[in-house]
């Protein structure tokens, strides 16, 4: 398809020149010699030989035109302007001598073959020297347009196909990005899922035992579930929540603690104003208390503190270190779980720190 395009672009151009290259013959040769004995005898010339005459000299443009693009087309692979631009330019010179002269020697036999050969005079002579020259010059011009023309073309078809190479990455690119967030999407909402289960196990334990011991706390206990747990749900598509609403949902969850540990556990928040406008992943601190007292004992006598609180740019989850005895054998899954929602959200992770007293997890507040 783009060869016979190519094709009728050349045609129409071909089509424009011959006509141009008609006039421009003439016109120097006008200019060069006015007083020509030539230009007089087109006086005395009928329609005929002068219609012959046009017909003649447009065939002869035209094949002025041809031997510009021939030489052209020749060189092209073989001895292109970006490696040795002047020596393409004297080969290209001398190929376009050779045809204009092969032409003019054709024309030269066609004419005597018709109508006989006749020595030019002195005048003539120079005449058809300067008609040369000039037919030369013009050769020259057209293989410059030629060449002008296929290089135009050359750089439009580069820049289009570079444009479409850069459309084409584009593409991909935003096709990677989009598939990237879909597998994000996937994997937030796979850690998401493996919150509920044991909290809601935990808490209906408890439920089930005060519903029959003081049904009035019950209810109280049930609404305060109902609040955490519609909190988890209505936050479960969310993968930022600012630090206000998890603390008032913490709150509720305190609550919850407090019926089920009573003063075994004590937990204190002290967070800024302007801390609390930062955002978390959601269920972030419940997930962290409900590890510290799941991975630690918790007495009369050695009650189980923990605290949250600011430190710079940072969220703060400290808990005195009680351990357990035995092991636990989802030990560790809670932490991994909110390093990995870090990673993909934000790609800064929480910072473990444990000593001999107490369990740190510094956690990035991050742009809400």
């Amino acid at each position: 398809m783009n060869f016979f395009k190519n094709n009728r672009k050349r045609l129409y151009l071909r089509l424009v020149l011959v006509p141009l290259v008609f006039l421009l013959v003439y016109a120097l040769s006008y200019l060069i010699n006015p007083y020509s004995e030539w230009w007089k005898s087109y006086q005395s010339t009928d329609i005929e030989d002068l219609l012959i005459e046009i017909l003649s000299g447009l065939l002869v443009s035209w094949g002025i035109i041809e031997a510009g693009f021939v030489s052209a087309h020749l060189l092209e692979g073989r001895l292109p302007w970006t490696r040795k631009p002047l020596l393409r330019f004297l080969v290209q010179v001398l190929l376009l001598i050779i045809g204009v002269s092969a032409l003019f020697y054709i024309q030269h036999l066609i004419e005597s073959f018709f109508w006989g050969f006749e020595s030019f005079s002195r005048e003539e002579e120079v005449d058809f020297r300067e008609y040369f020259i000039i037919s030369i010059i013009i050769a020259i011009l057209s293989s410059a347009i030629h060449t002008a023309y296929s290089f135009l073309e050359g750089l439009k078809a580069s820049m289009t196909e570079a444009s479409d190479l850069k459309q084409e990455a584009m593409e991909l690119k935003v096709r990677a990005l989009e598939l990237k967030e879909i597998a994000m999407q996937a994997e937030l909402q796979s850690l998401k899922l493996q919150l509920d289960p044991h909290f809601m196990f935990n808490n209906f334990s408890v439920l089930s035992e005060l519903i029959a011991e003081d049904k009035a706390t019950a209810i109280v206990f049930l609404e305060n579930i109902s609040r955490v747990y519609r909190y988890m749900i209505l936050n479960l598509n969310k993968h930022i929540i600012q630090l206000a609403d998890e603390i008032k949902f913490v709150e509720a969850y305190i609550y919850l603690i407090k019926i089920r540990l009573g003063d075994l556990v004590c937990i204190n928040i002290d967070v800024s104003a302007r801390a609390l406008l930062k955002g978390i992943p959601p269920i972030t601190l419940q997930l962290l208390i409900e590890n510290a007292i799941k991975h630690n004992i918790a007495t009369e006598d050695s009650p189980l503190h923990i605290s949250i609180g600011i430190e710079g740019d940072r969220l703060q989850v400290v808990n005195s270190l009680q351990r357990i005895s035995y092991n636990i054998p989802s030990a560790g899954i809670g932490l991994e779980n909110i390093s990995n929602r870090y990673r993909i959200l934000s790609g800064r992770l929480p910072e473990i720190t444990e000593t001999s007293e107490v369990f740190l997890v510094s956690l990035p507040l991050l742009d809400f």
